[in-house]
C-alpha cells in the first residue's frame, strides 16, 4: 500500500471516530469537501502545512495520520 493511501486511511478512521461527517471535515480544515474525498481515497498527496490543517480539525497528531507509513517508502 502506498503512502497517500494509509495516511486517506488513516484520515478517514479517525474522521469516523470524531463521529464528524467528511463535509464537516473538510469545512473544519478550511478544505474543499472534494478534495477531502479525494486525501481518504488516496488521491491525493497533501503537504505537510494540510496534514496539519487536517490534524488540527481532528483534534489529533499528524503523527497519528502519517502512521504505518513506512519510512523507507520508495513512490
Amino acid at each position: 500500500m502506498d503512502a497517500q493511501t494509509i495516511f486517506g486511511n488513516n484520515v478517514r478512521q479517525a474522521r469516523v471516530a470524531s463521529g464528524m461527517s467528511q463535509e464537516e471535515l473538510a469545512f473544519q480544515a478550511g478544505l474543499a469537501r472534494s478534495y477531502m474525498s479525494d486525501v481518504e481515497r488516496g488521491r491525493r498527496n497533501p503537504t505537510v502545512k494540510i496534514v496539519g490543517q487536517i490534524a488540527a480539525a481532528l483534534k489529533v497528531s499528524a503523527s497519528v495520520l502519517v502512521e504505518g507509513i513506512p519510512e523507507d517508502i520508495a513512490e
